[in-house]
């Protein structure tokens, strides 16, 4: 791409969550559901003299794409990184038991997730953990009915129990800026030593847990540039999907078979991991733009 169509091009990592979403709905649809003006505060941050927030770094709003009922909830990254706590996380666990609810009814209403978070909030960890744990449900009751749609744009990745609810949605979309693993980097260093994962060393851990590479190793279905347009032309297909069987959460036995393949005494490497996760049961499918 040449220098004056990145210059034109907009850029959907720099929006904050509330204009991803309003970037995304049909206009004039948008409604924001329980916004900063209810005060919906985490009861636990500012007890740790931590200043909180009024939505708690979280954004719910119904609305349509191209006509199609959905929930959006997207994580403001530039809160607490992301985390989730108790009132973000039941914000989105409410959010999905309701479009639940609708799918059971006959009224059909698609959720879209616009993951960038480092996962559980530590200062108010078991609640998160507790909050997370009903999204995941959700996510896998709702499959049965309608797609559920991941999206991870941004640098802050999504990591965590959070990792784990975007590997359950229905189609997962993702830039190169992203990353996506159950443990940050710097958490993998704690734990393993800098020697197994240098959390300084940025391209090591793009090639690793970067959107690309997640792509690459059919993590996820969809690969797109951080471009606003693009990224709503692919959210805007994936919402109207039908409601199918994920193979990346079914095909337990050649999971399975893929991690006993795998040396645990090798440190990885991002061709050497493309190269093991490239078989016959997990070719690479989607799409890429």
């Amino acid at each position: 791409m040449n220098t004056a169509a990145l210059i034109e091009r907009e850029s959907f990592v720099e929006r904050s969550a509330r204009a991803r979403v309003s970037g995304l709905l049909d206009e004039g649809s948008m409604r924001e559901l329980l916004d900063p003006f209810e005060r919906l505060r985490s009861p636990w941050l500012g007890l740790q003299d931590i200043v909180t927030q009024a939505d708690d770094g979280v954004v719910i709003a119904r609305g349509t794409i191209d006509g199609t009922d959905v929930v959006c909830a997207a994580i403001e990254p530039a809160f607490q990184g992301g985390s989730m706590g108790e009132v973000g996380g039941a914000k989105i666990a409410g959010a999905l038991e309701l479009a639940l609810e609708d799918a059971r009814a006959g009224k059909p209403v698609v959720p879209v997730l616009l993951l960038e978070t480092g996962g559980v909030r530590l200062q108010e960890a078991n609640c998160g953990l507790a909050a997370i744990a009903e999204i995941h449900a959700a996510i896998v009751a709702l499959r049965a009915h309608v797609p559920v749609v991941g999206v991870i744009t941004g640098p802050v990745g999504c990591f965590g129990g959070m990792s784990i609810a975007a590997g359950l949605c229905s189609e997962l979309i993702v830039t190169r800026e992203a990353r996506l693993g159950l443990n940050g980097p710097q958490v993998i260093e704690q734990e393993a030593g800098v020697d197994e994962f240098d959390s300084r060393d940025r391209p090591m851990i793009w090639s690793l847990t970067g959107g690309a590479q997640r792509h690459a190793t059919g993590l996820t279905e969809t690969l797109c540039n951080d471009d606003a347009q693009a990224i709503a032309v692919q959210i805007t297909r994936a919402v109207a999907e039908p409601a199918r069987a994920l193979a990346r959460t079914q095909e337990i036995d050649a999971s399975l078979k893929r991690l006993r393949s795998i040396d645990p005494a090798r440190r990885a490497e991002a061709g050497w991991v493309r190269e093991a996760f490239k078989t016959e049961e997990f070719g690479t499918t989607g799409s890429s733009s």
